[in-house]
Order: C-alpha cells, then sequence, then structure tokens
C-alpha cells in the first residue's frame, strides 16, 4: 500500500513527470544517473496504480543479463564459502587507464569463480522466465523491475512495454531459458 508522504503520486510531480515525457517524444525518460545499456534501462513513466496515476520508477533488462547476473551471484556465495579471507574483487586502474594486475589471491578467487560460472552454465543450472514485480512500499512512487527475453532493451521495447502494462494486455513468456556465455569477438 502506497503511503501518502509518497511524492510519485502527488499532482505537481505528476505534472513534471508528464512534462519530461512530452518533451522527449516517448512514453518515458531515461534516469540519467543510471548507466542505461543494450540489455538494461533505468527510466519514469506515467501509469495506475491502485486506481490512481503514480511515476512508476521502473528498470528493465534482458533475460540474458539476469542470466549472467544471477551466475555471477552464485559463484560469488561459493567463493566467499570455499575462501575465508574472501573479499569482492575490485579492478583498479593504473596510471595509463589500464586495468592493474590483480594480486595472487585475487586472481585465484577470479579463476575459481570463472570455473563455477562455467559449470553452472554446462548444466544448465540457472533458469530465468519473464517477470514484472512491483513494489509500492518505497520511498518514491512505485518501482517496476521486469526481465523480458529481448536481445536489446531499446527505446521501441520500453514504449511497447509501457504501452502493454498500461493497457493491461502484457503476455509474458512463462519459457524457462538458459544461456551459455558468449565469447568476445
Amino acid at each position: 500500500m502506497a503511503t501518502p508522504e509518497n511524492i510519485g503520486f502527488t499532482q505537481d510531480v505528476l505534472n513534471d513527470y508528464r512534462a519530461q515525457i512530452e518533451a522527449s517524444g516517448r512514453s518515458f525518460v531515461y534516469d540519467d544517473e543510471d548507466e542505461n545499456s543494450d540489455e538494461y534501462a533505468h527510466f519514469y513513466f506515467i501509469g495506475k496504480y491502485e486506481g490512481r496515476d503514480v511515476v512508476y520508477d521502473a528498470v528493465i533488462y534482458t533475460l540474458r543479463l539476469q542470466h549472467e547476473s544471477e551466475l555471477y551471484e552464485i559463484a560469488e556465495h561459493r567463493a566467499a564459502k570455499h575462501f575465508p579471507q574472501y573479499k569482492k574483487i575490485s579492478y583498479e586502474e593504473d596510471e595509463n587507464g589500464n586495468l592493474a594486475a590483480l594480486d595472487p589471491l585475487e586472481e585465484e578467487i577470479g579463476l575459481f569463480m570463472a570455473e563455477v560460472i562455467m559449470e553452472l552454465e554446462e548444466d544448465e543450472a540457472v533458469k530465468v522466465k519473464e517477470h514484472v514485480d512491483v513494489d509500492a512500499n518505497v520511498e518514491f512512487g512505485v518501482s517496476l523491475d521486469a526481465g523480458l527475453h529481448v536481445e536489446v532493451i531499446s527505446p521501441k521495447v520500453i514504449d511497447k512495454f509501457i504501452r502493454e502494462f498500461n493497457d493491461d494486455t502484457l503476455k509474458l513468456d512463462a519459457t524457462l531459458y538458459t544461456f551459455q556465455t558468449q565469447e568476445a569477438d
């Protein structure tokens, strides 16, 4: 249930976002503070929640990205159990902008995690499917999190998603998918 102090439901904020959205020529505006990519987008749009207009704070990503994320989380968890002195690997740049070499422990942890990921992929142990999660128990508007089985999260994909979400015609694919890491060319 949305709380009354949530300004994402207020007329002034709704009017501000409507103006921004109209100026953008789309049905949404990107969150400029986030790093959007071909596989991930953070944006705002206007929709209804429990019969009231609200600003949706939305994130959409490809199932491939979700799959990779889940593989990495599992590998990180296993690394933390396997290495008592585990710490997240932090990649730093040297004075030339190149990635600095990892220390021996970080390198060993990285190799361990890569092996876990390869094993999980080979066993098709992680499966993902299209989903939309909505959460009104947030400080601003309503949070929306969606994974879609598309190659790219383009403005066209986002516009279609918003239209179908707002029209209540969105059909999610219940198929479970697994992916293989793509080799860089």
